[in-house]
């Protein structure tokens, strides 16, 4: 009763026309992340009444974040890449359903943001991402919190660009323009939402999906800040090279 409840409350007015989907998550030493992930998508597989395949690409992880994906009955796809649109490119492959989503490890994806990502596919949309929240585990000092949603209305309510927590696309579409760029380490959602885009109409939805301030928690201001300038001050070293990119990259730090 309470799952067929929560259903009619739930976006999922054009339910009928939902295609089958799959969820590529990348990862790379996640074990204290990826089974909350996993089970809150299968929660939500199931409040939608909608099941989806989920892909775990593991690259070169060190720590257990295999047998968690085998656990939520996953098996992983094993690569060495180490960036991050290639790991993405590589579950995308794997993928056979006509629509496809990118999901991190660290970022929940609520039953109702699921059913609204598919409505837009199912209305004709192109692709999409959806606003973000943060679960900060630590207190986070307001000039951190000030320059998160400063980012967040300049990339999502001005730029229209998906976060690279939460993006989707029809399959076909994320093909022929060849995926992620994997020339880049970073900034590959906005590429992604530019190319998606060409296609048709590309949603930033309201509804949110929910990921961890774990980068706001263990970097400084200063930290935080020299990220976010780089691309203005040096984008073809920020964007082809993974120096400067440790607030990306150095998972031993926000572990």
């Amino acid at each position: 009763m309470k799952n067929k409840r929560l259903k009619q409350e739930l976006p999922g007015k054009h339910r009928d026309a939902w295609e089958p989907f799959t969820i590529v998550i990348p990862v790379h030493n996640e074990e204290n992340y990826l089974g909350k992930t996993l089970s809150a998508l299968q929660n939500s597989f199931d409040a939608i009444g909608h099941q989806g395949e989920i892909i775990v690409v593991n690259d070169d992880s060190k720590d257990a974040t295999s047998d968690v994906a085998r656990r939520y009955g996953v098996e992983p796809i094993n690569v060495k890449l180490r960036n991050i649109g290639a790991v993405r490119n590589s579950g995308a492959k794997a993928c056979k359903t006509p629509w496809l989503f990118f999901l991190d490890a660290d970022t929940l994806l609520p039953p109702k943001t699921l059913a609204a990502a598919l409505d837009q596919l199912a209305k004709g949309a192109a692709g999409g991402g959806a606003s973000v929240e943060m679960d900060p585990k630590e207190k986070i000092s307001i000039v951190k919190w000030g320059l998160f949603y400063a980012i967040k209305i300049a990339w999502q309510s001005i730029g229209q660009w998906a976060a690279g927590c939460f993006m989707f696309c029809r399959k076909e579409i994320f093909d022929h323009f060849g995926g992620f760029d994997e020339d880049y380490f970073a900034a590959e959602e906005l590429f992604f939402s530019k190319s998606v885009a060409k296609y048709g109409r590309f949603t930033v939805l309201r509804e949110p999906v929910l990921t961890s301030a774990r980068k706001l928690e263990v970097y400084s201001t200063p930290e935080l800040l020299r990220f976010v300038t780089m691309p203005i001050m040096r984008p073809g070293a920020l964007l082809k090279s993974r120096l400067g990119l440790e607030i990306l990259y150095d998972d031993e730090k926000s572990r």
